[in-house]
């Protein structure tokens, strides 16, 4: 039960140090990096839609389901696993935005026409 005493506070003083070293990382970083990197991810958020708007556009008939999106990503990507979807605006048209990932580990990503539900694209 002693052990068990000491351990806690060490096990605390242990964390705080991390803490203060995850800090210490921050404040070191350029300015500039965490700068763009925020600005990337705020340009993200402007360009794919929430997933109440989703829904919203597959109940009003304005784009297909996700599922088909994923049929047409696995015909494109054979043996592959959709990991993320994302319904997205490109160039004011709206595209599902998937990626796979293959038995090699490597990622794939697809653009399937919201509209149609046809591959338009993949890098």
């Amino acid at each position: 039960m002693r052990h068990v005493a000491l351990i806690l506070p060490v096990g605390a003083a242990a964390l705080a140090a991390m803490g203060w070293y995850a800090l210490a990382q921050e404040a070191t970083e350029p300015a500039a990096a965490v700068q763009t990197q925020s600005v990337r991810i705020s340009q993200a958020a402007q360009t794919c839609l929430s997933p109440g708007d989703l829904r919203e556009a597959v109940a009003e008939k304005r784009v297909v389901e996700p599922v088909a999106a994923i049929r047409a990503a696995r015909t494109a990507v054979p043996r592959a696993e959709i990991v993320r979807a994302n319904l997205c605006r490109r160039d004011e048209v709206l595209v599902y935005m998937l990626t796979a990932l293959r038995r090699d580990g490597q990622f794939v990503h697809v653009m399937v026409d919201a509209r149609s539900g046809q591959v338009a694209g993949q890098w």
